[in-house]
């Protein structure tokens, strides 16, 4: 016979083109054990066959074509495990065995059982749910804890549980033990007299949060104890019983004044017991300083009051943090914002405090950011190469120092507006600050003592006064009283009818409001004014002709 050609051969050799069809199916890489009985128990542990559909929809959204499988269902604290569907190109087949049994050429008898399989693609699977990464930490808390059982009242719609919750008290039983063994054998010996060692359960309450890790693999976590963690021992007021407890010693304990609203109807008469703590370790010197400045002057701003100190003690002061709070406390909002008052002093008792009401505005040209680390260490370094100051100068620039909180309407010494009333020197603002005609009552949250009118006038003329010297030139009295002719009337009866602020509101002290925009409207419309009339001025006399006599 003659042998077949190579391409005959090949074309024997290839297996036939069959059609592939168009049904698709999805596919879920379960990460365990499911038999078909069990079928509907894995799609319930993965949300149920709605969540199924959502996820391989066609149209999912990223957010959608999640899946999380909950092998503790109805535990609220059990922490899923992500599924991800990623696009696939199977094909799904679908694999038949059929046994044929032949017999055995042999005395025997036996027979030889023969397995046929035939494979049909039955469709595509173009979207597979994979669960590759790792599952979170797993932790149950006690099923008998108060927060546990309203946790699953809140499930259940309990309404009747939910009322009956109350906070439990807070007892540090942080470890019970488990088994009828003292505590005080040893292990050791425990073991040779055939008794259990005894074991201790955790009672510390602790609730899984959403997710203990949010790494997807597993990595090298190299575990070190925190250096700052010191064993410590709590004694049982009740009992006695001494216990060890790990404590952290770095860590930050906020030392700071007392702050309260206006609205606060009782003031600070002391240090706070975090404060008193702290006093041993301070300077005593500059603690008894600061005592006697506030007995002088029972309201300070922080600049007036660094002002008093050399600038090593005034960033000693600044830096310990617990100075100030052992004498003084400051509002958080009202005419006295960010002051620091003398404990046992309430100014909204005292009309007398009107004097230390503050005035701010900002300053729109000012840049409010704060420089970087990097060019304050460039300019430290410039200021250190270029120390060749005479002694005059260096006198000269403390004393401009000390008087940057005082406000005298000729020389300017920032660029931002904040001052208390008592520091401002010049002698129109001083005449119309102490002033008794226009006053309140009762203190207001916005305004103190003063009259709305009253303040808004001040606010004006101090305004004016300031960025006048912003601009260069010193603002003469005629133009602060033309500046107040050109408001419109507003009469005193008015400022009762006005709107009510609403509680807490931040920055009331401030003046951000809209009579404060349009005051600020008419002062940059004077300031462009007075610019032109100064250089119209210059420009007719520097036109007159030189051959005039």
């Amino acid at each position: 016979m003659e042998a077949p050609s190579a391409s005959e051969s090949s074309s024997s050799s290839e297996a036939p083109e069959r059609p592939l069809p168009s049904t698709a199916f999805y596919s879920v890489e379960y990460p365990g054990y499911v038999k078909p009985s069990s079928v509907h128990l894995a799609v319930r542990n993965l949300g149920g066959q709605s969540s199924l559909d959502t996820a391989f929809k066609r149209t999912a959204a990223k957010n959608d074509a999640l899946l999380e499988l909950n092998l503790r269902p109805g535990n609220p604290f059990s922490h899923p495990i992500p599924g991800d569907i990623v696009a696939t190109n199977n094909i799904l087949l679908k694999v038949v065995k059929r046994k044929r049994r032949k017999p055995i050429d042999d005395t025997t008898g036996g027979e030889q059982v023969i397995g046929e399989y035939t494979a049909e693609a039955v469709g595509v699977i173009p979207k597979t749910a994979r669960f590759r990464s790792m599952a979170d930490y797993q932790y149950q808390p006690d099923k008998n804890d108060p927060l546990v059982e309203l946790r699953l009242a809140m499930d259940r719609m309990d309404a009747d549980a939910i009322r009956k919750y109350t906070i439990p008290e807070e007892k540090e039983d942080y470890a019970i033990q488990i088994g009828n063994l003292p505590p005080e054998l040893d292990p050791a010996l425990a073991e040779q007299s055939g008794q259990q060692r005894p074991t201790t359960r955790s009672n510390l309450r602790l609730f899984p949060p959403p997710l203990f890790s949010r790494q997807a693999i597993p990595q090298n976590y190299n575990f070190k104890a925190n250096p700052a963690s010191m064993v410590t021992t709590a004694v049982n007021e009740e009992t006695g019983e001494e216990r060890k407890r790990l404590i952290n010693k770095g860590r930050w304990k906020g030392l700071g004044p007392v702050a309260i609203a206006h609205s606060d109807p009782i003031i600070p008469e002391g240090p706070s017991a975090t404060a008193l703590e702290a006093q041993p370790q301070m300077n005593q010197d500059l603690l008894k300083r600061l005592q006697e400045l506030l007995e002088q002057r029972p309201i300070w701003t922080r600049v007036s009051l660094y002002n008093q100190f050399s600038p090593a003690e005034a960033r000693e002061i600044h830096n310990s943090k617990g100075l100030l709070p052992l004498v003084c406390y400051l509002f958080q909002d009202g005419p006295w914002r960010d002051t620091l008052v003398r404990f046992s002093y309430d100014p909204r008792k005292d009309s007398g405090a009107r004097l230390y009401q503050r005035i701010y505005f900002r300053n729109a040209n000012h840049p409010m950011e704060r420089p970087s680390v990097i060019a304050r260490r460039q300019e430290a370094r410039t200021n250190a190469l270029n120390s060749t100051r005479s002694v005059e100068q260096e006198e000269a620039r403390e004393a401009d120092r000390r008087k940057s909180h005082i406000f005298d309407g000729v020389t300017i010494t920032k660029e931002t507006a904040a001052f208390q009333l008592c520091d401002i020197h010049d002698p129109m603002l001083k005449e119309m600050i102490e002033e008794e005609d226009d006053l309140r009552e009762v203190c207001d949250e916005r305004d103190g003592w003063f009259s709305a009118h009253a303040f808004e006038r001040i606010k004006n003329v101090l305004r004016h006064k300031f960025f006048s010297l912003l601009e260069g030139y010193v603002a003469t009295r005629e133009e602060c009283e033309a500046l107040l002719e050109q408001e419109p009337g507003t009469t005193r009866k008015q400022s009762s009818h006005r709107k009510q602020l609403k509680p807490g509101k931040h920055n009331m002290a401030k003046g951000a409001m809209r009579p404060e925009d349009a005051a600020a409207a008419r002062l940059r419309a004077q300031l462009d004014k007075n610019a032109k009339i100064r250089r119209e001025g210059i420009g007719r006399t520097s036109e007159k002709p030189d051959h005039q006599e």
